[in-house]
């Protein structure tokens, strides 16, 4: 018997418990890793970490906002010089170069401040190579964030990357199966609007819920 439709999320904690449980294959694998995308993709990571007793780290990356829109992503960027821009968008709504590099100059900037403070003392960066990647995210709207996550960990030689992501549309679904090795996503509705309609709560993920969820997913691996 199928298991009944989802309808919405209570919140994140819950959606990763529902994402674990269709990632079972991977539990307790030594070579595999959860890569969450901050803020929100870090308590779904968390309890999928947990559940598979596997490493939890996350996976730094930043949306590039329309100017006008910061909502609405024209791009994303990542550590290594990694900037991906949706070059449609951008020229249908006559966005310009300085107006980009503005966005991009603010972006690495946060990038950098979360680099100083999401990382463990003590916890060096985690070894990708010839790993399992799991990577999460609270949900996937346009694509670009987690496109450009993609391409970060794919310069680190992983030997498969699994997108494991609670909502997206059936479109993003489809183009994140020609980027990775298999794609889990628990809902996918053709009218996604938003990535919050699909969670009862959908309050916003602190810094400090970062630090206390890396930290208590080091203290439970150790």
């Amino acid at each position: 018997m199928s298991a009944p439709p989802i309808d919405k999320f209570n919140n994140r904690r819950d959606a990763g418990q529902q994402l674990a449980s269709r990632l079972n294959s991977y539990g307790d694998c030594s070579d595999a890793i959860v890569l969450a995308l901050p803020r929100g993709g870090v308590p779904v990571g968390y309890e999928i970490a947990i559940a598979l007793h596997i490493p939890l780290d996350v996976c730094l990356v930043r949306k590039l906002g329309v100017p006008t829109q910061p909502e609405l992503a024209m791009g994303a960027i990542a550590p290594g010089n990694i900037c991906l821009l949706n070059h449609v968008l951008i020229q249908k709504l006559r966005i310009s170069r300085a107006a980009i590099a503005t966005v991009q100059k603010q972006e690495k900037a946060e990038l950098a401040r979360r680099q100083q403070a999401y990382r463990l003392p003590n916890v060096p960066m985690p070894t990708l190579a010839g790993k399992t990647v799991i990577l999460v995210d609270d949900g996937i709207a346009t694509g670009s964030t987690f496109r450009a996550a993609i391409a970060t960990v794919e310069r680190h030689s992983p030997r498969q990357i699994i997108a494991a992501i609670p909502v997206a549309s059936p479109s993003a679904c489809q183009e994140l199966s020609a980027l990775v090795d298999r794609v889990e996503c628990l809902i996918e509705p053709p009218d996604l609007m938003a990535i919050g309609r699909w969670y009862k709560d959908f309050s916003q993920t602190s810094d400090d819920e970062v630090r206390s969820l890396l930290q208590s997913a080091c203290e439970q691996g150790s």
